[in-house]
């Protein structure tokens, strides 16, 4: 395998091929704007033979034993461990962010898939105590059938090993829409389950017209599960759609993360911390920091050490050496900051960093932090998906929750102290999925991952995730 960028194809029934008709579409580079590949566009025709496979896969993989289909997928993990370094080049390439962060993106992908192949082997049932001692009374958990997953651009292997980690080890087939943008990663993660050697179907792979793609999936028959990573307006259309086929649905929305930094909290480490989580991926995180509340009495401190450390971020090319911030993944996204900007701007806010769109070439933004907001700005409503950060002062930890639980989002959440009463406070009456304390973002595979309110439900970690792809069915017998 080399770091080329590859003309992407499908993958249905084990098998990479063109689309019908042999429809692509191009693929750019962010940092040059310039095409470097091209990556098929499924027709309905290829929709369709790409559910017929599934289905047959799932028939196969929902009876194979859960100790053969644990080994598969960590060998398919062992495969992403070794190609590790030409797939995140071709991540790279294709979303932008630094050759350093597509390689842990990789390389957790692989933990990942592991974890879930072995829980898998712990999807247990359960006998239950019956009114009659002749009678056995069993609680079974199967396979919910085939999964339609949709997933995003930010984290072309993150948001997928999620996906198909829980659904394979529970025993389910599993058919991504993946991002027409960021496509090269994701087909080479899949090639890894096909090369592991799944049986034919169990994995698949299409692009697309995303609206036209998600319109014949979700309602289709043979999909009986869909998982959606992706805005709150559009999970809220799939999410409607899904129900009016009574579909299982997992939906991780959108976020805007508070961060909360008390007058007891170390500024050093909630500079470095949640600086890191707010300018990684430039910012293009679901669970990105985004409004930080700072007690009045440290906010000079914080913002000049904040300031101090977004301007020594490196903006380049993901490639190139030493690049610690890479360009956003498309033109939208430009167009999306300097909205946010401006907005501020006539808002009375003052922009101390940033604030305005780098070089001619790729879609380069300086990272931006704004201060003096007002919580009517766009930046204190609507997640920027991008890097900028916004700071406003509070006086009382109860003012800063209400501000943190204002929004209708609630994916994650941050905050900085060294009191254990701020700490139980924080913890019970912040309003999110996730809460991180004196720490940057963690997200490991062993604990839940997802939101609360307009962020979605369900959850795409720990135990829990494995819920969503599993049916439960009791069976009480009398025996004769």
């Amino acid at each position: 395998m080399t770091a080329t960028y590859p003309s992407v194809q499908l993958l249905i029934d084990n098998q990479w091929v063109d689309a019908t008709g042999g429809k692509t579409i191009d693929v750019l580079n962010p940092a040059t704007g310039q095409v470097i590949g091209t990556v098929a566009h499924a027709s309905l025709a290829d929709l369709d033979r790409a559910l017929a496979a599934a289905q047959k896969g799932f028939e196969v993989w929902r009876n194979t034993s859960v100790y053969e289909r644990a080994a598969l997928m960590r060998r398919a993990a062992a495969l992403l461990r070794e190609r590790a370094d030409d797939i995140a080049r071709l991540l790279t390439q294709e979303q932008g962010k630094p050759l350093s962060e597509a390689r842990v993106e990789v390389n957790a992908g692989a933990e990942i898939i592991e974890w879930f192949a072995d829980e898998g082997r712990r999807v247990y049932g359960r006998i239950v105590p019956g009114r009659n001692v002749a009678a056995m009374q069993m609680v079974l958990k199967e396979p919910v059938g085939v999964v339609a997953a949709f997933t995003p651009w930010n984290f072309p292997i993150n948001q997928i090993v999620r996906k198909i980690g829980a659904a394979l080890g529970a025993g389910c087939a599993f058919l991504c829409k993946a991002p027409e943008e960021t496509p090269a990663s994701p087909a080479a993660l899949l090639k890894c389950f096909v090369d592991a050697g799944v049986p034919a179907g169990v994995v698949g792979l299409v692009f697309g017209n995303p609206a036209e793609i998600s319109n014949y999936l979700i309602p289709h028959p043979v999909v009986r599960k869909v998982t959606f990573t992706g805005s709150t307006a559009v999970g809220k259309q799939l999410a409607a759609l899904a129900g009016q086929h009574m579909k299982r649905v997992t939906m991780e929305l959108g976020g805007h993360a508070p961060v909360i930094v008390a007058e007891d909290a170390d500024v050093a480490l909630a500079v470095k911390a949640a600086g890191a989580a707010k300018f990684r991926n430039a910012g293009q995180v679901c669970i990105s920091p985004t409004r930080f509340l700072v007690h009045s009495s440290i906010v000079a401190e914080f913002t000049q050490a904040f300031v101090a450390y977004t301007q020594k971020l490196k903006l380049g090319d993901g490639l190139a050496e030493g690049t610690t911030l890479g360009p956003l993944a498309n033109a939208r996204r430009l167009t999306a900051m300097a909205h946010v900007v401006d907005d501020a701007r006539q808002r009375g806010a003052e922009v101390l960093t940033g604030g305005e769109r780098v070089g001619d070439a790729g879609n380069f933004f300086a990272p931006t932090i704004i201060t003096n907001l007002t919580t009517e700005a766009d930046l204190f409503n609507n997640e920027p998906f991008g890097p900028i950060a916004g700071i406003r002062p509070f006086d009382k930890l109860e003012d800063a929750i209400a501000e943190a639980n204002r929004l209708p989002y609630g994916l994650s959440a941050y905050a900085y102290t060294r009191s254990f009463k701020n700490v139980q406070l924080i913890s019970t009456k912040v309003e999110a999925g996730m809460v991180w304390i004196n720490q940057p973002a963690l997200p490991s595979a062993e604990l839940p991952f997802g939101g609360i309110k307009d962020s979605g439900y369900g959850t795409e970690g720990g135990p829990e995730a494995m819920e969503a792809y599993l049916n439960t069915k009791a069976v009480a017998v009398v025996g004769v």
